[in-house]
């Protein structure tokens, strides 16, 4: 099924409901432009935008799936970085914040940095700054990061996080932000909804820590690659990245032996920050 065609199967759909469209763009979490080019072919919708539009238009379950189906024909959607800054990093920020408040379950694997929903303003700040944004643009995107933090204090949610050592040691920010950036971690663990669980260096790895991704309540995969962010929705690939994150999950440490983890890098950046 084309573009063309989804579009005004979409567009029959709603008007079959009595809907109008600002309600379900509302619903959606999209715009109303964005729904309108949907319908009307000149944009391509990912999975994720046709299954909030069948939703908010209130279609029965058989007629999702069979929609659903169809566009997974594509199982693979990657949009390049470069589109992502021109649309407005802190727009993307914005529309990750809203399939975050849609989610119950969050899954999140990271070799490499602190995951974004767990970082101190200064981190982020560190990180987003590498990516040349302009002032403005940093500020607003800071804040639309800052915004999606909600989610941790959200008792109907459950976030898992699963870091590796090496990620802990990375030196974003100066010694003595690092060492802020840890104590976060230690007091954010001890909330009842976040699972926060390291794979330290000294176990034997069974896996690949390739790159990290998040997995939204099964259903998709989200990896950020060098050029691009892929969101994968076939069943069968999503899957693969529970069976992956499961695999880290059991060999890491967890509660009390994960803190004292932390703790213990905490302390070898305090004590360089002192001895500097």
């Amino acid at each position: 099924m084309n573009r063309e065609r989804l579009g005004a199967a979409l567009r029959a759909l709603r008007q079959a409901s009595g809907k109008e469209a600002k309600a379900v763009a509302r619903s959606a979490v999209m715009s109303a432009s964005k729904l309108s080019k949907i319908e009307t072919g000149k944009a391509a919708p990912s999975v994720v935008d046709v299954e909030q539009i069948l939703t908010a238009i209130g279609v029965s379950s058989e007629v999702k799936a069979e929609y659903l189906e169809a566009v997974r024909a594509a199982a693979t959607e990657a949009t390049a970085w470069r589109l992502v800054r021109r649309m407005g990093v802190h727009k993307a920020q914005q529309q990750t914040r809203a399939l975050e408040t849609q989610m119950t379950l969050l899954r999140l694997f990271q070799p490499a940095l602190i995951p974004g929903l767990l970082q101190t303003p200064e981190y982020i700040r560190a990180i987003l700054s590498r990516h040349d944004l302009g002032e403005d643009v940093l500020t607003r995107t800071i804040s639309a990061r800052i915004e999606r933090q909600q989610a941790l204090y959200d008792s109907n949610k459950e976030l898992h996080f699963v870091i590796t050592e090496p990620a802990l040691r990375w030196r974003i920010v100066s010694a003595a932000r690092m060492a802020e950036q840890l104590d976060r971690l230690v007091s954010l663990s001890r909330l009842p909804n976040i699972d926060i669980r390291i794979v330290p260096l000294s176990a034997r790895q069974q896996d690949i820590a390739n790159h990290s991704f998040v997995i939204r309540d099964d259903r998709t995969a989200t990896i950020e690659t060098v050029h691009a962010e892929i969101i994968v929705t076939e069943p069968r690939d999503v899957a693969l990245y529970v069976h992956k994150f499961k695999g880290f999950a059991s060999m890491a440490l967890a509660g009390d032996a994960m803190r004292a983890v932390l703790e213990s890098i905490r302390d070898g950046f305090l004590h360089e920050q002192e001895t500097s």
